[in-house]
């Protein structure tokens, strides 16, 4: 059998394919062993479809969490609908909240915030270039009257 180098780099590949593959099975088997331990009655949860609640209670035989929204609404949801522990560090508001607010300031006061926004365009900056001014084309009769031509002739 001769040395082929195509088969020796191909073998390479699924080599490391496979390095990576059991890397980030590794990751995520360890960040969700590190979120289910910090899934603790009183802890400040998001859900995947976005709610923040705490834990009011956890039920580890039926894999359900008792979430507390508001004080005294509740919801049971699935434990895997837990996307992620909030922390008291991480409690501010998020960049998207933070360039929402932004966009809300201009709304409600567009002079106090002119020019500020990187899309706001610079002092003497055209927006659009400005459109031609077209002519109105007539067509002549064949009869040089300067009226348009119709389409029926008698």
């Amino acid at each position: 059998m001769a040395f082929d180098p195509t088969l020796l780099l191909m073998g390479a590949v699924l080599v490391v394919l496979v390095i990576f593959m059991v890397r980030n099975s590794r990751k995520r088997r360890r960040d969700a062993l590190e979120m289910q331990e910090k899934l603790k009655v009183g802890a400040e949860v998001m859900t995947n479809f976005g709610l923040y609640a705490k834990i009011k209670k956890i039920d580890d035989v039926d894999n359900k969490i008792v979430l507390e929204t508001s004080p005294g609404q509740t919801l049971t949801v699935h434990r895997q609908v837990v996307a992620r522990v909030v922390d008291s560090a991480s409690a501010g508001p998020s960049k998207g909240e933070s360039v929402g607010k932004a966009v809300a300031d201009v709304a409600l006061n567009p002079e106090k915030e002119s020019g500020k926004l990187a899309i706001d365009p610079q002092f003497g900056e055209r927006v659009q270039k400005p459109a031609a001014k077209a002519k109105p084309s007539t067509k002549s009769s064949p009869s040089g009257t300067g009226k348009p031509a119709s389409g029926s002739s008698k």
